[in-house]
């Protein structure tokens, strides 16, 4: 009796362990605010972060592969793979107007990310519209022509800023036919180049469980997730082969500052950058810091800069991005402001960052990503770039952040700026502005832009005009 007893209570204890070894991760995840990761068998990666009470959810998947790898010529393919997930205008009504929610893909060259918002008791709703987009993606002849049709009228409405230009034509300048030189959201011209075999070919190559990850933050239960997740997704075939990020690198830039013609007053849009790092580099994140260091030397070299909008950013990506710096001004600041740009690049390679200059910029930088990380997307999107990029997690990147010293910064600045190909745009009146830029160094002149193809500027007659820098006063 005893024995049976024994063995009656030995059962239920190893069943109560095994119970509690399943909780677990989730009970842990609630306690901490950490989130449970686990991965199907098909190799789709979930991050989950229960949130008892909450009557949302909030789903984000990423597919690691964007516009980077669009074939050359057909910019955009990747954006209209986004655009025929959900081809039907009604499935994103369903979760604005029935679950107060949202629906949106959004592409860039690294990657496709899918964001559902609604109601968490509608979660296997949720997931089994996600699985028809991923699964079961309804790329039909009409669907495809609706789509591309769509996303081209769009492109040709949408008004072209000469922010907008100035931006689409440094990163042509700085990397050439190399992918980030591109819109990733493509052009007029290349999105009618794009047929509907190039989307099933991406489709198969990239829409795949084991190159995506998936986010949930909200109400519900971890058990509940867990089975739906493996009944509507488990079924997503895997790829055999994941194909990575290598493309042939960039020639260096032309050193010319271009200077595109556009309808204008006194009004000048001004870029200046290099090549920066890759978002998994270890010194991006210094990079980022350096970047507002940099910001406040252009601003206190031009104090005109105080009423313009001006900016310097790391743009980082899966391969090595670009360090740009940029500005509205006056065209008789077009010069000035571009030189400056480039004393202010000489100056961090051959004076110290001040402990002043450093303190300010990492408080800015921490405080932005403090104030994203509070928001349940701004968590989401931490933990996707963690496997988007192979980065270290919030609270390590933060940590590294803080520990950045003046040296570290001139390290990096070195490696960024010395004997850099420095390219250079300035978009305007261009008899105002050559007169400003060509006082600096030599430039090179294009006709007015085309409305819908700012990257693809109509040359004057002739060859592009040119000119020796002259002495500045």
């Amino acid at each position: 009796m005893k024995s049976l007893i024994s063995k009656v209570f030995v059962t239920k204890f190893v069943v109560f362990v095994y119970c509690f070894a399943m909780f677990q991760p989730a009970a842990q995840a609630q306690l901490s605010g950490e989130p449970e990761r686990t991965q199907l068998l098909n190799g789709l990666r979930v991050v989950f972060l229960p949130r008892p009470g909450d009557q949302a959810v909030l789903i984000k998947l990423r597919i690691h592969s964007g516009a980077a790898f669009d074939l050359a010529g057909k910019a955009g393919s990747a954006a209209l793979l986004g655009d025929i997930l959900f081809p039907d205008p009604s499935t994103r009504e369903y979760f604005t107007e029935e679950m107060q929610g949202r629906l949106n893909v959004a592409t860039d060259y690294d990657s496709i990310t899918i964001t559902m918002q609604g109601r968490a008791r509608e979660f296997e709703r949720i997931i089994e519209i996600l699985r028809t987009a991923v699964v079961t993606t309804q790329l039909t002849p009409e669907n495809f022509a609706k789509v591309r049709d769509g996303r081209i009228k769009v492109t040709k409405e949408t008004a072209i800023s000469m922010g907008m230009v100035a931006d689409r034509a440094i990163s042509a300048r700085l990397f050439g036919e190399f992918p980030y030189g591109r819109p990733h959201y493509g052009t007029v011209e290349s999105l009618e180049r794009v047929e509907r075999g190039d989307l099933m070919l991406a489709r198969d190559r990239f829409l795949n469980p084991n190159n995506a990850t998936l986010a949930i933050i909200g109400g519900v239960d971890p058990g509940r997730a867990r089975r739906a997740l493996r009944q509507l997704l488990g079924i997503w075939r895997k790829s055999e082969q994941i194909i990575p990020p290598t493309f042939r690198q960039p020639t260096a830039p032309d050193t010319r500052t271009l200077i595109i013609s556009a309808p204008a007053d006194q009004s000048v849009e001004v870029r200046l950058a290099v090549r920066g790092l890759a978002r998994k580099d270890a010194d991006s994140v210094v990079a980022d810091v350096l970047s507002q260091v940099a910001r406040q030397r252009l601003e206190k070299s031009i104090p005109e800069l105080s009423r313009s909008p001006v900016f310097v950013r790391h743009d980082a990506f899966n391969l090595p991005g670009m360090f740009v710096m940029g500005a509205a001004v006056e065209h008789l600041l077009a010069g000035k402001f571009l030189n400056d740009a480039r004393e202010v690049m000489n100056s961090l390679v051959t004076a110290p960052v001040s402990v002043a200059e450093l303190d300010q910029a990492r408080n800015e930088i921490l405080a932005t990503g403090t104030k994203e990380l509070a928001k349940p997307e701004g968590k989401a999107d931490s933990w996707l770039d963690m496997d988007t990029y192979g980065l270290a997690s919030a609270a390590e990147q933060t940590q590294a952040i803080a520990a950045i010293t003046p040296s570290e910064l001139q390290r990096v600045a070195t490696r960024l700026f010395r004997d850099a190909a420095i390219a250079s745009v300035a978009v305007g009146n261009s008899e105002l502005v050559k007169t400003s830029v060509e006082r600096y160094g030599k430039v090179e002149l294009i006709g007015e832009v085309v409305s819908n193809n700012p990257v693809a500027p109509v040359q004057n007659s002739g060859k592009p005009q040119t000119s020796a820098p002259t002495k500045p006063e």
